[in-house]
């Protein structure tokens, strides 16, 4: 499970020597795994929109809200939160989106590092346009440093405009999102991965290493997906383990489902 989460971990506590090259092995590592996708069918990170019309907008808050223990108010307190763009530059949460009335999903993915955060990263850049079409606003962020988030967003590619690096991980610590070895590399979640094989083999076609945190500890940190109107959050959805990714259908749901104005 997370076997080549794991991978990662062990790589980047080789002696100093030891200098990590982009790895083209990660296919060749995911082809080879002997953990068949087959023997898992679950349903993969699907970009379709639910068109099921039982899956009201009001019942996706609440379900989602109160199974995360999240206060809806945590759009304010995550406002005053400063991150960096891929430039450098830093900005505070309050000025990535219009606060009143404009809607915006914020992906906050693992460290940049991470296969499974390059997985969701070309996942979101599919599903772009349908925000843009929607006026709605797309936010990744992940762990590391400025440089960690531009290596993703070259090698991808993903584009710089929509991503955002969180070195100290004080999103990640507003919003609740869970942390440890656990989380990482052991649990029943991350089972999800192996129905997504194939996107997942695609995602990290260009992948190296070098994308991970100089913070070894940040490759600990989980990530989760959130949609807010102006500050006040409409969905809420925290990933249990590594690869256990919001459905995208349902993000789309939300905040796809009718015109903004």
């Amino acid at each position: 499970m997370a076997l080549f989460c794991v991978k990662s971990f062990i790589l980047h506590h080789q002696p100093h020597h030891f200098s990590p090259t982009p790895s083209p092995s990660i296919s060749n590592f995911l082809k080879t795994s002997p953990l068949s996708p087959s023997l898992h069918p679950i349903s993969p990170l699907s970009t379709k929109p639910n068109k099921d019309p039982s899956f009201p907008r009001t019942m996706t808050r609440a379900s989602s809200l109160s199974s995360t223990g999240i206060s809806d108010n945590v759009g304010l307190i995550l406002g005053d939160v400063s991150v960096f763009k891929a430039s450098g530059e830093s900005v505070m949460f309050k000025d990535l989106w219009d606060q009143k009335e404009e809607f915006a999903v914020v992906a906050l993915l693992r460290h940049f590092g991470c296969p499974c955060s390059w997985e969701l990263a070309s996942a979101l850049k599919e599903s772009k346009p349908r925000f843009d079409s929607a006026g709605v606003k797309l936010i990744a962020v992940g762990v590391g440093t400025p440089n960690k988030a531009q290596i993703l967003a070259e090698r991808l590619p993903f584009p710089l405009e929509c991503l955002y690096a969180d070195p100290d991980r004080k999103a990640y610590d507003v919003l609740g999102l869970y942390y440890g070895f656990g989380r990482t590399f052991f649990n029943p979640a991350s089972a999800k991965l192996f129905s997504r094989f194939k996107s997942l083999q695609k995602s990290v076609k260009n992948y190296t290493i070098e994308a991970t945190p100089d913070d070894r500890s940040s490759v600990l940190q989980q990530g989760g997906m959130f949609v807010f109107k102006g500050n006040e959050l409409l969905y809420a959805r925290k990933d249990e383990g590594t690869g256990d990714h919001a459905p995208l259908d349902e993000i789309l749901s939300i905040c796809c489902a009718a015109p903004v104005a």
